[in-house]
């Protein structure tokens, strides 16, 4: 039996590709280092590979930024105002990527969604109406050649032309059905070329093929593949999904011309029953995802074995290997050497799990499986008690009742009376909560947990900051401020260093959106508040100001998407446990005078299953109920937010109405603003705060731009209950460009305040002149 891997993390064990991209962009190290850097991580990861055995090796899935983006740059799908810029192609591809703002014009980004189901993020590709697609870039052939050098037979990784088509944005008049035929010819010119350089295999990456496809999406795919497939020149083509199954069209790949099919036997709730009920062409080579590649729990031998048997019963030609690509977990667990054995050896990271695959390999080839020292030392790994039960938590969690997930009064009567106590102006301006990490702010909390400063020292420094922060925020006019956030490493991570039942890591880093990488923390047990986490900032940036400030927490389902969650009982009881020790937050904020309080939910729609008819029974019905929990228990006076970002919300606009909080801010700004229009149709009965700029690049928007925008969002929703502020947090961003957007941003408000009051007409002037 032989082995394959999907793709591999790319940013580096120690984050290389992040530290040399920002240089890049700081103009540390030109191109030509860069490169350097980018080659030596790639033949660290295709040897790393080749040391455990893998088979079936992949290239092309390393990116500078994104594999989306560099898919989109490979078929000439470049927008004419990135074009216009006349920018070296390696700067066009960042500025699509990040923006640009210079001497040679001024554009913002393309659209960032979420990667299905994932916290990887990826760029939305732009088709125009005159876009020409033809394979323009070179990125796929040079990484396959450059693995060839090395002795290095690698499979070609790339986006596969119908989730291309799906995912992508048509600015124009044309839709996929009018870019197909280009689209075959520029997907069969890369067959073409690949079959001349000796490649065997290309794998064509379809993950849109486990959501819910309408009868003309599996037309769209059949005549995209009829003809792409009749031009292979010798190269072998594997279909690749992952994050579920593909019940809509599991008989249609295997009439078409296919020479591999990658399934997902781990997320995909009904792969086994399909292999079961329809079996698989024997021409074809089936590519079994049998083992978790987004969870970092050590994998069960004896499972997966069953697995394997019960697929090798229905498929004649089997390759095993992880369930998605390995771009969602750590490197390795051998970096952690500050983590005690009895967690360590429950874990499984990227190279654990080549190791897995390298294992399972030799067991599945022994006559005598079950007695093989591999699976007998498995076995051992899982025996016993792995964690103990919290019963007090169980017990609370036991005794919720449906009035614990209600709030009283009802939302306009707490509109009414948070009106006459907060006393507001009409678009209020506030941001979303963190501020630029500077390097002295890194430098003192890494100081601090090598303990050569002393924690009076450290609460000292971040006192100041806070205080620096709360003045500049009166300085520039902003109506409800924040601390600061300073304290924080990472927006679930602090929150999970205060609470019982994690586990962390120094090193498990994941790569979230180009160079912005994350470190989930592991939940290990059973979870509950022992401690006050955030009171002690909130009241002393509170004493600081007349003006409302924010407590800023992390909601629960928030900290249970964007961690790494124990698989030993169900996410509901995860969420529920956490909104319990959050809900005890809240109460203490409140206690202490903090009049406004912010529960964010960025990752509330990255863990909806992706066919919609899984989303209230395995999701909804426990994730918004979550939330209610930790702010039910408030009293009407306090103002609820809550934000979220990055996701497509259109389709579940009317559950996040029901989460019952008093103002919430979206992303809005990179989807060109959107969800207003989607905010308008569904009459969305919560206040909200439509970011009016991207801070996830570089560029300051002027005053006309922010102004256009909040005209704009007048227009569609009104004045009513509309807030002004940024579409995310501030913390990766530099501290010239972050004042000097919110500068803008609170004369912008001030400004179509003052259009509103001049034009004499009611608050909700949907008549407002751009």
């Amino acid at each position: 039996m032989r082995t394959f891997v999907i793709g591999y993390p790319r940013i580096g064990a120690s984050r290389e590709l992040k530290f040399a991209v920002e240089n890049y962009f700081k103009g540390g190290i030109g191109f030509g280092e860069l490169n350097r850097i980018a080659a030596n991580l790639r033949s660290t990861h295709w040897n790393v590979q080749k040391a455990h055995g893998i088979d079936f090796i992949p290239s092309n899935d390393f990116s500078f930024y994104d594999h989306v983006l560099d898919t989109a740059v490979l078929f000439n799908l470049i927008p004419e105002r990135y074009r216009a810029l006349e920018l070296a192609p390696f700067d066009t591809y960042f500025a699509m990527a990040r923006g640009y703002q210079g001497p040679r014009g001024d554009v913002k980004a393309l659209a960032m969604k979420k990667w299905f189901n994932t916290n990887y993020h990826y760029l939305v590709p732009e088709i125009e109406d005159t876009a020409q697609i033809q394979v323009a870039g070179s990125k796929l052939f040079d990484e396959y050649e450059e693995a060839q050098r090395q002795q290095l037979e690698t499979r070609p990784v790339l986006v596969g032309a119908f989730t291309l088509l799906k995912l992508a944005k048509y600015t124009g008049r044309k839709r996929a059905a009018h870019v197909m035929a280009d689209t075959v010819r520029a997907y069969q010119d890369v067959l073409n070329r690949l079959g001349k350089m000796g490649a065997r295999w290309i794998q064509l990456d379809e993950p849109y093929l486990v959501t819910d496809l309408t009868p003309e999406d599996i037309r769209l795919f059949t005549e995209l593949y009829h003809p792409l497939l009749s031009a292979k020149n010798g190269v072998k083509v594997l279909v690749q999904t992952y994050f579920g199954d593909v019940r809509d069209c599991y008989e249609t790949l295997q009439t078409l011309p296919f020479d591999g099919i990658g399934l997902d036997f781990v997320e995909g709730a009904q792969t086994l029953s399909l292999l079961r009920e329809h079996g698989f062409a024997e021409d074809k080579t089936l590519f079994a995802g049998i083992t978790n590649g987004r969870n970092i729990w050590a994998t069960r031998y004896a499972a997966v074995l069953r697995t394997i048997e019960d697929i090798r019963r229905h498929a004649r030609n089997v390759v095993i290997g992880p369930s998605c690509s390995l771009l969602h977990v750590p490197y390795s667990v051998k970096r952690e050497t500050r983590l005690p054995g009895e967690y360590s050896r429950h874990l499984a990271f990227a190279e654990e799990k080549l190791l897995e695959l390298s294992e399972l390999k030799q067991i599945v080839s022994d006559v005598r499986p079950f007695e093989t020292e591999w699976y007998k030392r498995n076995e051992e790994r899982f025996a016993g008690v792995r964690c103990a039960p919290d019963e007090g938590v169980r017990a609370r969690t036991a005794a919720l009742t449906e009035r614990d997930f209600t709030r009283l009064p009802a939302l306009p009567d707490r509109e009414a009376i948070q009106k006459n106590k907060l006393k507001l102006p009409l678009l209020p301006t506030t941001t979303i909560g963190s501020f630029p990490q500077t390097p002295d702010v890194r430098a003192i909390r890494a100081a601090y947990r090598r303990k050569t400063v002393s924690e009076t020292e450290y609460k000292q420094f971040l006192f100041d900051k806070i205080k620096t922060c709360i003045e500049r925020q009166e300085e520039i006019g902003l109506d409800v401020l924040v601390h600061g956030e300073f304290e924080r490493n990472d927006m679930v991570e602090y929150f999970g260093e205060c609470l019982e039942g994690f586990v962390f890591t120094d090193n498990g880093w994941v790569q979230s959106y180009g160079t912005r990488c994350v470190k989930p923390p592991i939940i290990w047990g059973d979870v509950r508040r022992s401690r006050p986490i955030t009171v002690e900032y909130a009241v002393y940036a509170n004493r600081l100001t007349d003006r409302p400030v924010k407590g800023m927490l992390t909601g629960p389902v928030t900290i249970l998407n964007w961690s790494f969650p124990r698989e030993d009982i169900p996410p509901k009881q995860i969420a529920f446990q956490i909104a319990l020790a959050i809900r005890d937050e809240v109460l203490d904020l409140e206690a202490h005078q903090i009049d406004i309080i912010q529960i964010d939910e960025a990752a509330l729609r990255e863990k909806l299953p992706l066919r919609q008819s899984d989303w209230h029974e395995q999701y909804l019905s426990w994730a918004i109920p979550a939330f209610r929990l930790v702010h039910s228990g408030v009293k009407p006076e306090t103002q609820v937010h809550t934000h979220m970002c990055y996701s497509q919300f259109g389709d579940m606009i009317r559950e996040i109405d029901a989460m019952d909080a008093d103002v919430i801010t979206f992303e809005a700004s990179r989807s060109d603003l959107e969800i207003v229009e989607t905010l308008r149709r569904s009459g969305f009965q919560t206040r909200v705060g439509p970011g009016v700029y991207d801070i996830h690049s570089p560029r300051i928007p002027d005053v006309d731009e922010l102004k256009q925008a909040i005209r704009r969002m007048i227009r569609t929703i009104g004045s009513a209950g509309l807030w002004i502020n940024p579409d995310c947090g501030l913390k990766t961003r530099g501290e010239a460009e972050t004042w000097a957007s919110l500068r803008n941003l609170v004369q912008a408000a001030a400004e179509v305040r003052a259009e509103i009051e001049t034009l004499s007409v009611c608050p909700d002037p949907a008549g407002l002149a751009p």
